[in-house]
């Protein structure tokens, strides 16, 4: 099969959950959370980050091109944190020089990192602010998006991510990309006004244990409204690109979005105002900067193709670390 043939078989399983590697929200979700979040932003900003609206849209979806291309970039966009016992909020410290005194590196890379990535992104994109860096302040505010939008779904806080040890294989995919295929019209992303975090780190925090919480319902209703459909009513075909691809049926997403009330459209509109009121907190930190002059500034030959080498390695490559099998 032809190159082109494989890249475009690869988006298509990616959207629908198929048997191929399932990514954080899917792409189409990514993308939409940070172009809502560039809607939400006072004026001060809005002008910036709407100038520049579509490589904010278009780049949210970096970090998981990047897992082909980087062997550590994969912890940076989940936290099993149910590994760390029956409470494991309790039991894990917020500041990851305490986190790694009690646990190790190791450990927390070895079950994920994702809130204080999170963390490290914002002191990144504060002193890219800072420096009216008009490159790096459009990169790590793309970057920042996703692994917000991470922090937000439920399955990226368990070792079950994929269903896996509750025999419900195809579940990651089916929450975070199915469901807002399905249902994103319906949704309403009006986020109110943005808030200022005194600690970004702790409401990376807030996000976890807010997604962990949500977990239970999202295994238990796929779990029992499975024992209702069979196999035939739970899956059908669709043709994308002229390609027949297996997909969970209408019927079945329907029924599970009603059974989780709203959920996947709640996670999506927390993250949405989250990564705004991260990309507003960054900018007062870095103290208010003029970034009217930035506007309309392009990419740099160096950047351009630091994004053209991860986009041939994603195209090429295989994932490194964690996958998302159905």
């Amino acid at each position: 099969m032809a190159q082109k043939a494989l890249s475009v078989l690869l988006i298509l399983t990616l959207i629908a959950g198929n048997s191929q590697p399932s990514y954080s929200w899917g792409f189409f979700a990514h993308k939409r959370i940070n172009r809502m979040a560039v809607m939400g932003l006072p004026t001060e900003l809005m002008a910036f980050y709407k100038s520049n609206i579509e490589f904010i849209t278009d780049h949210a979806v970096d970090p998981d091109k990047r897992r082909y291309a980087v062997e550590q970039e994969a912890a940076r966009h989940y936290i099993d944190i149910d590994h760390y016992g029956k409470k494991p909020f309790e039991n894990m410290p917020r500041r990851w020089k305490e986190a790694v005194a009690k646990y190790s590196q190791d450990t927390l890379e070895a079950y994920g990192i994702v809130p204080w990535h999170i963390d490290r992104m914002m002191f990144r994109l504060t002193k890219a602010f800072k420096e009216k860096d008009f490159n790096r302040i459009l990169r790590y505010s793309s970057d920042l998006g996703h692994y917000i939008g991470d922090a937000h779904v439920p399955l990226h806080t368990t070792e079950n991510y994929n269903g896996q040890l509750t025999n419900q294989k195809g579940i990651h995919g089916f929450w975070e990309s199915r469901l807002p295929e399905l249902m994103i019209d319906d949704y309403d992303f009006f986020v109110g006004k943005v808030e200022y975090y005194e600690s970004p780190l702790d409401e990376a925090w807030e996000a976890v244990e807010a997604s962990h919480a949500a977990l239970d319902s999202v295994l238990r209703f796929e779990k029992e409204l499975s024992q209702e459909y069979s196999g035939d009513l739970k899956f059908s075909f669709e043709q994308r690109g002229g390609i027949s691809t297996r997909v969970y049926s209408r019927e079945f997403s329907m029924a599970y979005h009603q059974r989780l009330d709203g959920m996947v459209e709640r996670r999506m509109k927390a993250a949405i105002h989250c990564v705004a009121s991260m990309w507003y907190t960054a900018w007062i930190n870095a103290g208010r900067p003029d970034l009217l002059p930035l506007r309309e500034k392009g990419m740099t030959d160096e950047m351009e193709k630091k994004i053209a080498t991860d986009n041939k390695k994603y195209e090429s490559g295989k994932i490194k670390g964690r996958e998302h099998q159905q």
